[in-house]
C-alpha cells in the first residue's frame, strides 16, 4: 500500500511474531520493518543470482517518507546494475578512510614516516648509524650533561622534518643546505647524505610515494650548495709523541688516559674499543677480539704497554668502591635496598654513562691537546697516527692493514697471504716499542708487562 505517516503510526508487530512488513506502494523495495520495540524504512530486493538483500534505510522518526524513497530508488540502482549495495558501501568506506589516511599524512610532519623508516632499517644499520640518524633528528631543549650550562640544541635535520613530507621540496632543501653549509659544513654533507636516503625510501614506500618528490636533493641548485668532502689529515708527529703521551698520561681519569692510549697503540677505530668486553681480552694468548664494522670482528696482537694499562684497569674494575663506615637511619636502607656490586662488563666502562661503556671523551682529548700544544687532533686521527707513524719502523702495509681493520686491496692481500697472530704480534709490538721510544717511555724487564717509566 502507500505509505503515509499515519500508515506508519498505526503499523504494529503482532505480539506472535518477532518482526513485520509494510511494503511500499509507490517505491519499489522500500518498505517498513517493525519489532516489538522498534519500526524503520527498509530496502529489499534480488539480485541477479538469485540471493535477497536487505538493507536498513534508517528510523522513521528520523526520516521523512520521501527521503526513505529517494534512498530505496538509489539502492534499486545498484541492484539494477548488478551490484550488491552492500558491498558497493563498504568499498565507499574504504576508499573514504583511505581518502582520510592520505590527507592525514599530507598533513602530518615528516617525523612520522622518518620513525617509521628507521624502525624498517634498523636492522640492516648497526649502533653508531643508528645514533646518528637519532641524533640528526632530536628535538633538542634537554639539559646538557656532564653539568654543562644551558640546554641541547635540535639535531641538524629537525627543522625539516617537522614539515610536511610534501614540503621537502628542492628550494626548502637548499635553503637549509646552505645555511647548515655556512656554520658546520662536514656535518651539513652527513646529514644531506641521511636525508636524501631517507626521501629515496619514502619515494619506493606504497604508503609515502605520493607525497615525496625523490629528485629534491638531486637537483643543480642543491648540489651546488653541497660543502665540498675534504679528506682530513690529522695525525701526530713523531715529535709529537712525548708530548702527547705525558699529558694524556695526566689525565684525571685513569679510564679516558688508558683508551686514547689505546686508540693510537692499536689502531683501532674509536667506537671499537669503546664497545670492548673483558670477555674480548685475552691475557693469556695476548689477544684482543674487536667488533668489526668489515669483518664482523676481528683478533689482534695485545702488546705488553697496553696489556699493562688494561691490567690496571681490571684491577681497579674488579675493587669494590668503598663503604662509609657510618650512615644515616635513612641512608642505611638505601644501602640495603641497593642491588649488589658487581664489576663492569666493560673495560673503558662509565658510571655516568647510560650504556655503561665510554661514550665520548673528546673534550678530555683535546683538553691533553691544547696543554701539549698540539691543534686540530680528532679521536680518529690517532688511529690515522697509527698508520702513519707505522712506517717508520718499516712494518709491511698488509700487516698494517690487518691490524687496524681495513679491507685488503689487493688479489694477493685477499687470497695469498694468511698472516698468523704470532706474526702480527711481532711487527706490533715492533710499532708499539718505536712509539714509546719516540715518548720517551720504556718498559721494565719482568713476565708480566709493568707500568712504564720516564727515561732520563
Amino acid at each position: 500500500m502507500r505509505l503515509t505517516l499515519d500508515r506508519i503510526r498505526r503499523f504494529t508487530c503482532p505480539p506472535d511474531k518477532a518482526q513485520a512488513f509494510l511494503r511500499d506502494l509507490i517505491a519499489p523495495g522500500l518498505g517498513i520493518r517493525a519489532t516489538a520495540g522498534s519500526k524503520s524504512y527498509i530496502f529489499q530486493s534480488k539480485l541477479k543470482d538469485g540471493r535477497t538483500v536487505r538493507i536498513t534505510i534508517g528510523d522513521w522518526h528520523t526520516l521523512d517518507i520521501d527521503q526513505a524513497r529517494e534512498a530505496a530508488r538509489q539502492l534499486q540502482v545498484v541492484v539494477d546494475q548488478g551490484k550488491d549495495p552492500r558491498q558497493e558501501k563498504r568499498k565507499q568506506t574504504a576508499e573514504a578512510v583511505a581518502q582520510l589516511e592520505r590527507d592525514r599524512l599530507t598533513q602530518a610532519p615528516a617525523l612520522e614516516a622518518w620513525a617509521h623508516y628507521i624502525h624498517a632499517r634498523r636492522h640492516h644499520w648497526g649502533e653508531a648509524h643508528i645514533a646518528c640518524h637519532e641524533d640528526a633528528a632530536k628535538p633538542g631543549g634537554e639539559p646538557r650533561p656532564r653539568g654543562r650550562k644551558g640546554l641541547t640544541q635540535p639535531g641538524i635535520l629537525r627543522t625539516l622534518l617537522e614539515q610536511p613530507l610534501s614540503q621537502l621540496r628542492a628550494p626548502t632543501i637548499e635553503t637549509w643546505l646552505k645555511a647548515e653549509a655556512a656554520v658546520r659544513p662536514t656535518r651539513a654533507r652527513l646529514a644531506y647524505s641521511i636525508l636524501r636516503a631517507f626521501l629515496n625510501w619514502c619515494a619506493e614506500t606504497d604508503e609515502y610515494r605520493d607525497q615525496v618528490d625523490p629528485t629534491a636533493c638531486t637537483t643543480k641548485a642543491v648540489q651546488q650548495e653541497l660543502p665540498k668532502k675534504k679528506a682530513r689529515k690529522d695525525a701526530l708527529l713523531r715529535e709529537q709523541l712525548a708530548a702527547w703521551f705525558q699529558e694524556v698520561q695526566r689525565l684525571h681519569s685513569p679510564v679516558v688516559s688508558a683508551y686514547l692510549q689505546g686508540v693510537l697503540l692499536t689502531g683501532a677505530r674509536p667506537g671499537e674499543l669503546c664497545i670492548l668486553k673483558w670477555d674480548d681480552v685475552d691475557f693469556q694468548w695476548n689477544s684482543l677480539t674487536l667488533r668489526d664494522k668489515v669483518e664482523g670482528d676481528r683478533t689482534i696482537p695485545l702488546t705488553p704497554y697496553f696489556a699493562a694499562l688494561l691490567r690496571n684497569l681490571k684491577a681497579r674494575n674488579e675493587t669494590p668502591p668503598r663503604q662509609p663506615t657510618r650512615l644515616k637511619k635513612g641512608h642505611q636502607e638505601e644501602a640495603a635496598a641497593a642491588a649488589p656490586w658487581k664489576p663492569s662488563p666493560w673495560v673503558f666502562s662509565s658510571s655516568q654513562s647510560a650504556t655503561g661503556w665510554l661514550q665520548d671523551p673528546s673534550n678530555q682529548h683535546k683538553q691533553a691537546c691544547r696543554r701539549a700544544g698540539i691543534e686540530h687532533l680528532t679521536l680518529h686521527g690517532l688511529r690515522r697516527s697509527f698508520g702513519s707513524l707505522a712506517e717508520w719502523t718499516e712494518t709491511p702495509a698488509g700487516v698494517v692493514a690487518q691490524i687496524m681493520g681495513h679491507k685488503p686491496s689487493a688479489t694477493a692481500e685477499k687470497h695469498y697471504r694468511v698472516r698468523p697472530l704470532d706474526l702480527l704480534r711481532m711487527w706490533h709490538s715492533k710499532i708499539e716499542a718505536w712509539m714509546l721510544e719516540q715518548a720517551r717511555l720504556e718498559q721494565s724487564a719482568g713476565s708480566q708487562a709493568p707500568a712504564p717509566r720516564a727515561v732520563a
